[in-house]
C-alpha cells in the first residue's frame, strides 16, 4: 500500500491550496483516494499558507491536519529561511522515511536541523521550482505545477493523463467546447477560453518538465514508504 501524508507550506500567491486540490482530483482521477484541508490566515500575498494532504490507494478515513506527515513540501524558502510557517519548525511531526521537497537549487536548511533530518533517514529533493515555472510557464505562478510534477514524478503514485485530467478540470471546469472549435462562441467567451487553453498548456509542460527531473535525477521511488 502507498500512503502519503502531506504537509505543503508556501505563501499567499503560490497556489498552495490549489496545487491541493489538484493533487487530490489526480488520485480520483486514477482511482484512488484522497482527502485535503486548507489552512490559512489573513488571505494576502506572502502571508503564511498550509494545505493537508491525504493521499492513498486504500480508503482513507481521517480528515483534518497532518501533524506527522511523511511528506512535507516547501513552495517557498522564506518558510525554512524566515520562519513564514504555522509549523515550525518545518520539519515538525515529520516521520522516520520521510522526504522533504523544497523550492531552492542551494541548500538553505541550517546544520543543526539537517542533524535531525539526517537522524530520521529524510530524503531531501530541492528543485528551483520557481526558475523552472519562469523559464518555460513564464510566471511564477506556475510554481506549484512545478512542485507537483515532482512530487509525483518521484511517487508515481498516478499517470500523467490523470495528472493532465486535474489540471484540466482545474482550468477549465466543465466548458464544452461543440465540434469546430470556438467558432460557436462569442468573441469574449472564446478569448477567454483561449486564454485559458494555452494557460493549460503552459502548466502542463512545467509539470512534464519536473515528471522528467525525477528520473533523470534517479528519485524515482521503487518502494512505497513505510506507514
Amino acid at each position: 500500500m502507498k500512503r502519503y501524508n502531506i504537509r505543503i507550506a508556501g505563501v499567499g500567491g503560490q497556489g498552495v491550496v490549489t496545487s491541493a486540490h489538484i493533487l487530490g482530483n489526480a488520485m480520483s482521477a486514477a482511482g484512488k483516494y484522497a482527502t485535503l484541508v486548507p489552512f490559512f490566515g489573513s488571505e494576502k500575498r506572502m502571508a503564511p499558507v498550509e494545505a493537508y494532504v491525504r493521499v492513498s490507494d486504500q480508503p482513507i478515513y481521517e480528515v483534518g491536519e497532518v501533524v506527522y506527515p511523511n511528506v512535507i513540501m516547501i513552495y517557498h524558502p522564506q518558510v525554512i529561511t524566515h520562519g513564514k510557517s504555522y509549523t515550525m519548525p518545518f520539519y515538525s511531526g515529520l516521520k522516520e522515511g520521510g522526504m522533504v521537497i523544497i523550492n531552492t537549487d542551494v541548500d538553505i536548511i541550517p546544520q543543526e536541523d539537517w542533524q535531525i533530518l539526517n537522524d530520521l533517514n529524510t530524503r531531501v529533493f530541492n528543485i528551483p521550482a520557481t526558475k523552472i515555472a519562469l523559464d518555460i510557464a513564464g510566471t511564477e505562478l506556475a510554481t506549484n505545477m512545478a512542485m507537483l510534477g515532482l512530487f509525483f514524478g518521484i511517487t508515481r503514485l498516478v499517470g500523467f493523463e490523470h495528472i493532465e485530467q486535474a489540471v484540466r478540470e482545474r482550468f477549465l471546469g466543465n466548458t464544452f467546447v461543440a465540434s469546430g472549435g470556438t467558432t460557436a462562441l462569442d468573441s469574449a467567451i472564446e478569448k477567454k477560453f483561449k486564454k485559458k487553453m494555452e494557460l493549460l498548456e503552459k502548466n502542463m509542460q512545467v509539470i512534464k518538465e519536473t515528471f522528467k527531473v525525477a528520473e533523470e535525477r534517479g528519485w524515482v521511488e521503487e518502494t512505497a514508504l513505510i506507514n
